[in-house]
């Protein structure tokens, strides 16, 4: 089997986020960070070169393959705020039609700034989706 690219690196988050453009994606992704680190009870951690990541979990797919990730994550890439795993809670469907302005694509919902969503729908969505990992990898 395939070894995991995305694994926890020794790349420090102000390292990374020094680096992040534009400005305002590095702004946004510190507003990001507080958020996701008060629910999750986690510091940040990057996985990979460019994904944040809080808490970290063990899984296995029925295929056999298995594998680490973090709980909660997301990327500041330039063009907008990527965020992983949001799909999975229970209230996701009813959230995401809250949320306000995004692009969604396989499992990743992309944001361009906070200013385009209602932050109480991201957190309440963040929450959801920590549960459901909570619950199905505790």
């Amino acid at each position: 089997m395939t070894e995991n690219k995305t694994k926890p690196t020794q790349i420090t988050v102000e390292d990374f986020l020094a680096k992040v453009t534009p400005e305002r994606r590095a702004v946004d992704a510190r507003v990001v960070i507080a958020l996701m680190a008060r629910l999750s009870g986690e510091a940040p951690t990057m996985w990979g070169p460019s994904i944040i990541g809080f808490g970290r979990y063990r899984y296995t797919y029925d295929s056999g393959r298995s594998g680490e990730m973090a709980r909660l994550c997301f990327s500041p890439r330039k063009p907008h705020l990527v965020f992983y795993g949001l799909r999975e809670g229970a209230n996701h469907e009813t959230l995401l039609q809250q949320l306000g302005k995004f692009k969604s694509e396989g499992g990743c919902i992309y944001v361009k700034t906070l200013d385009d969503v209602d932050r109480d729908v991201l957190e309440a969505l963040l929450a959801d989706a920590l549960a459901a990992n909570r619950a199905a990898y505790p």
